[in-house]
């Protein structure tokens, strides 16, 4: 996508370096992630021999070992540094693909322990520092445009690439996938080598962190992050998987269908951005998305057909504008407004964010045994509906008197 960052008709003036920086590696990791982010469960989901509930205990291993360890993550980048850290996470990220390149049915028993290992340390390395420097480098007038911007922006990578990656696994299998995600993602470090430098230090102890994660003050906040994991989780993991056994295995189809469904959604997501910025309250959008988005899970519980799914997916993909946009400029106004707490604050939206997915992964395991994987959907509903509990004005500001 060709995204002018410098452009005051669509920015309210200048946006900063550090932003540019980070949109660009950004970007170029989004390239990268989007070759495998629709088909990395359905490849689990194979490997594991169309075992549904093994590829999700997978990925809840990962996210519960990373909300466990985020606290002690923050504690190591007060003497690492966060650009430092940023910039070694790329490598962590494509030793992260080189493992599922050599990952076979032989090789399942120790490089899928090694592979939740690398990506949680990844995680560590790469979160934080990516939430304090948006941050940091953006400003409130401009915070929407420039959330709608990354947003658009994968989406408009989203437009061609889940059809040249399903069109390459349909014909040469998910070895060249693996092996040009890992090329991507090394070139993805070259703007962190320009970013600015923050100084922030994470503050509390481990101990005190989980006292602070389940302060009565806190609890709406909390809430609200772990039902943005919670749902996250079942469109990252159940959709694909259950559009992929609903297509009949077609690699092609599956990306196809999903390049046709984000193509239409790019131009209304960076009108949404400059609108948020104005005048609008940004909770009465994300009030009215979030009810008219979690219609679309209910409604995803019913498809049946390519068709379905298409049209099912474009109005789910323009609700979630309407919810995402919001959400995002609030929370991270919220760390903006946290000033020198900024670390703090993002260490316990990661923990929420963890903890929430976790919650639904073992909802989905429980659910499908018993159904059809698509009536986990319905949780997914419910979950948007609880994002509305974030607040901009609420006891997740941090620096007050005796803390």
């Amino acid at each position: 996508m060709s995204l002018d960052l410098k452009n005051k008709k669509y920015f309210d003036g200048e946006v900063s370096h550090g932003f540019v920086s980070l949109y660009t590696g950004k970007t170029i990791v989004m390239i990268a992630n989007g070759l495998l982010g629709l088909f990395l469960p359905i490849f689990l989901y194979n490997l594991f021999g169309m075992n549904f509930q093994y590829a999700i205990v997978y990925f809840g291993a990962g996210y519960l070992l990373y909300g466990l360890l985020v606290a002690f993550g923050a504690r190591f980048l007060n003497r690492f540094g966060f650009r430092k850290a940023l910039r070694f996470s790329v490598a962590l990220g494509a030793l992260f693909y080189a493992i599922f390149y050599f990952m076979d049915k032989d090789t399942l028993a120790y490089l899928i322990p090694l592979s939740i290992l690398v990506v949680v340390l990844y995680r560590l390395l790469y979160w934080l520092p990516f939430h304090v420097d948006f941050a940091k480098f953006t400003d409130k007038k401009n915070r929407g445009r420039q959330l709608s911007a990354i947003m658009a922006t994968r989406m408009a990578i989203g437009i061609i690439i889940p059809l040249v990656a399903g069109f390459i696994i349909s014909r040469f299998g998910f070895d060249v996938i693996f092996l040009m995600a890992i090329i991507i993602y090394l070139i993805s470090g070259i703007p962190y080598l320009t970013i600015p430098r923050t100084e922030e230090k994470f503050s509390w102890g481990y101990f005190e962190t989980w006292k602070r994660f389940f302060s009565k003050e806190r609890r709406s906040s909390v809430y609200a992050f772990m039902a943005d994991g919670a749902e996250g989780v079942v469109g990252f993991l159940v959709w694909p998987i259950f559009i992929f056994q609903l297509l009949d295995g077609n690699y092609f189809q599956v990306g196809a269908v999903s390049t046709f469904i984000i193509a239409i959604t790019v131009a209304l997501q960076l009108i949404t951005g400059k609108y948020i910025d104005g005048k609008i309250q940004k909770e009465k959008v994300m009030r009215f998305g979030s009810i008219l988005y979690s219609l679309g899970w209910v409604v995803k519980i019913f498809i049946a057909t390519t068709f379905q799914i298409f049209i099912a997916g474009t109005y789910h993909n323009l609700m979630r504008i309407f919810l995402r946009t919001p959400f995002d400029a609030i929370t991270y106004e919220m760390a903006a407004d946290n000033g020198h707490y900024v670390d703090e604050f993002t260490v316990l939206h990661e923990m929420a964010i963890n903890f929430g997915r976790v919650l639904m992964v073992v909802l989905i395991i429980f659910i499908s045994m018993f159904f059809a994987v698509q009536w986990t959907f319905a949780l997914a509903a419910g979950a948007a509906l609880l994002l509305n509990l974030l607040k901009t004005k609420d006891g997740m500001i941090l620096p007050r008197a005796g803390m």
